[in-house]
């Protein structure tokens, strides 16, 4: 690790964090066995978010999400990758819209997997999905349990905790330690930060890395044809980033 990653531990996280995430590929991993069996719910359909509430200063309308879980993804994604000194974060690399574009993928409805009983929430990792919930359920789901656990501690939703108590709300999502009805808070939490690390890093195509912001952060060619004859130099890669579609960062 050189000083400059030990010095910028955001840096360091994301770059550790394309180990597991196939950064020109749509979301599509499953949560293993670190996935809890979860009892079916029945989750409400609400109308998706209109612009003149919702859309970000990008100009995006999502078209599953609400207003309300709207607010609550954009606030969660800029807590887990913010925007500092070492580079733009979630919000400017368009995670929110590529979790709001993956909500309409066959991938949400879970569709590329087999969903059928029994789930068993000890499983390897390679038996795939284990929990009756697809993504889209799971959203839905938890953030509705999450604003109302936060509203219940201080009279606000999520997106309107200041900064420091949003840490601490994701922190005890990530423990699991509220106790939702309707989705494990592991569960939920999981997913959201898969999603986000994938949207910081995906091909511009999806949604997500806009400028290509994630890739320039760690030095990633992108889409080039060939970049082999650089791998073992131990310099930095001179040229930019370059998506599938043939934009340059």
């Amino acid at each position: 690790m050189s000083d400059e990653d030990r010095d910028n531990p955001r840096r360091e996280f994301l770059r550790k964090s394309l180990t597991l995430i196939p950064v020109v590929t749509l979301a599509g991993t499953g949560l293993g066995s670190s996935v809890l069996h979860a009892a079916p719910a029945s989750a409400p359909a609400p109308q998706p978010a209109r612009a003149s509430s919702s859309a970000s200063s990008t100009g995006y309308e999502p078209t599953y999400f609400t207003a309300e879980e709207w607010a609550f993804i954009n606030a969660a994604v800029a807590q887990l990758i913010p925007n500092d000194e070492q580079g733009p974060g979630a919000l400017e690399a368009g995670v929110p819209e590529y979790i709001d574009r993956q909500m309409n993928t066959p991938y949400a409805a879970g569709a590329l997997w087999y969903m059928q009983g029994p789930f068993d929430a000890d499983a390897a990792p390679e038996m795939g999905w284990q929990s009756k919930l697809v993504p889209k359920e799971i959203y839905r789901l938890g953030i509705a349990a999450t604003d109302q656990w936060a509203k219940s501690l201080n009279g606000k939703v999520f997106a309107e905790q200041d900064s420091a108590t949003r840490d601490d709300l994701l922190k005890q999502l990530e423990a699991g330690k509220p106790q939702f009805d309707s989705v494990p808070a592991k569960i939920f939490f999981s997913l959201l930060l898969q999603n986000t690390k994938e949207g910081f890093f995906c091909d511009p195509i999806h949604g997500g890395n806009k400028g290509m912001v994630g890739w320039t952060m760690i030095g990633f060619p992108g889409a080039r044809a060939d970049f082999m004859d650089w791998v073992e130099r131990n310099e930095q890669y001179p040229f930019p980033a370059v998506s599938i579609r043939g934009e340059r960062a």
